[in-house]
């Protein structure tokens, strides 16, 4: 039967219904209605006192066999199978039900509780209610849902079908608000700082600009909230953080989409160094057991991690120094890897060469101490001997993917003034300068150190997941034709 020949047939059982006088969608909340795990859980002792059991959820199985009928009930706890018997509900209410229901509508059953004579735990139906009417069939199993696309498009029935999607996005809950909690463990204020911003500022992205009708100005989505945090810091809060939602209208593939979940906290008085060391604590506190494997490989999470500066990291991989190398060079070795930087700038070219080497590094690794003309917003280390400019900076890479990424924030408002200006000259639109950010910073902002993270990546990782819209509830797709 075809999918039209099924929805036609079911609006006309709900017609059926609604000649009969029967609300399909009644819109009154239950009172008394348990959860399947409680039940399964106290089975015992509900069916020795013959309680009443008042159940709610999804059809998800229906056999029928004359007058009597056995359902599989699901609720977001689990399942229960259900007996329907035309002597105890009457034949009218029996043909009712038998006669009009479908795999897929809302049920409310009232009854009590037995053992099968096959041993299987069951709930006699003394009365029940329809509490929403199903007018499309669900997918056969999970094999009318194997298009991935169409997985990610009607990722309602993905969760439904699949109960490792759904084990993916109750992990994705649980490590966000076990990191909630590692963080207030520590004393950080959780604030919300705008979406919609005047300047796209925290980082060099292209941003999504809109229009504010209301004030008649130009807008865009946030592309990272850290500028608004460290004004926070002028305003005396020591550690704060912000967990939610930046945009960047750039490509797309496995570990980019252009709506994300970022997390980054602000922390007074510390440097790079301890945010490395608080890095490691975090895992450990999110992950006990410090072993996890991603995409075939094993990953050891014990600390410390490994560290390695830019310099050494592509020292050791491109025989490449970037003390001394000039962009020709990097560019000819670019060229040699098949790859294309965004433009020829040298800090563009250091990190393109740099992305290359990221999916080799499988275990934690700290890659510390960018180039400073990477760095912006970064402080600039002062140790002797150095020949160039580099930041207190760090990446965190875990199986070969951009976790994390921190430093020493820079606090000179002279100083910041003058960087924002050289990267306004160098990157054009793509950077705007924040003239009220240097305001602030004039006001003075305490020595600090900032961490964000991209929290779909981190779900990634934690979920064995290969692309980030397995774990988006629902990412951005390309409209269907």
């Amino acid at each position: 039967m075809s999918l039209e020949k099924i929805k036609q047939d079911r609006l006309k059982k709900l017609a059926n219904l609604q000649s009969f006088g029967i609300d399909a969608y009644p819109g009154k909340g239950l009172v008394g209605r348990i959860l399947i795990r409680e039940v399964l859980e106290n089975f015992a002792d509900f069916e020795q006192v013959k309680r009443e059991i008042i159940l709610a959820g999804r059809l998800r199985a229906l056999r029928l066999h004359g007058a009597l009928a056995f359902v599989t009930l699901q609720d977001v706890s689990g399942s229960l199978q259900l007996f329907f018997k035309k002597e105890e509900l009457g034949e009218e209410v029996y043909s009712l039900f038998s006669d009009n229901l479908d795999m897929g509508d809302f049920i409310e059953a009232v009854g009590e509780l037995f053992i099968t004579q096959k041993g299987e735990k069951t709930l006699l139906v003394k009365k029940f209610k329809i509490l929403t009417k199903a007018l499309n069939q669900l997918p056969d199993k999970w094999h009318g849902l194997l298009d991935v696309e169409e997985r990610f498009r009607r990722r309602y029935l993905d969760i439904l079908m699949n109960e490792e999607t759904k084990k993916c996005f109750e992990a994705r809950s649980e490590i966000i608000k076990n990191i909630r909690k590692f963080l207030e463990m520590r004393n950080f204020l959780e604030v919300e700082t705008p979406i919609l911003q005047t300047l796209p500022g925290g980082a060099l992205a292209r941003p999504f600009k809109t229009h504010l009708n209301a004030l008649d100005v130009d807008l865009c989505l946030r592309v990272a909230p850290e500028l608004y945090l460290k004004r926070l810091l002028v305003a005396g809060f020591e550690k704060v953080y912000e967990l939610g939602r930046c945009f960047r209208n750039e490509g797309m593939d496995k570990s980019h989409n252009p709506d994300f979940t970022m997390l980054e906290f602000y922390w007074a008085y510390a440097d790079y160094e301890q945010l490395m060391k608080l890095t490691e604590e975090l895992f450990e506190f999110l992950l006990p057991e410090l072993e996890i494997e991603y995409q075939g490989k094993k990953i050891d999470l014990s600390s410390p991690f490994k560290k390695i500066t830019m310099r050494d990291l592509l020292l050791r991989e491109f025989k490449i120094d970037i003390d001394k190398a000039g962009e020709k060079e990097i560019l000819a070795e670019l060229a040699k890897q098949n790859v294309k930087p965004e433009d020829g700038k040298h800090c563009r070219a250091i990190d393109a060469l740099f992305k290359v080497v990221r999916p080799k590094l499988i275990e934690p690794t700290f890659v510390i101490d960018h180039p400073l003309e990477m760095s912006p917003l970064a402080k600039e280390k002062t140790d002797v001997g150095l020949k160039k400019h580099y930041a207190e900076r760090f990446q965190l890479i875990v199986g070969g993917l951009e976790i994390v990424n921190a430093y020493t924030e820079l606090n000179d408002p002279q100083e910041q003034a003058k960087r924002l200006k050289e990267q306004v000259s160098l990157h054009g639109e793509d950077i705007r300068y924040d003239q009220d950010f240097i305001e602030a910073l004039e006001y003075g902002m305490p020595p600090a150190a900032g961490w964000g993270m991209g929290i779909d990546r981190l779900i990634m990782l934690l979920t064995n997941s290969a692309s980030l819209r397995e774990v988006i509830l629902f990412p951005a797709m390309r409209e269907k034709e």
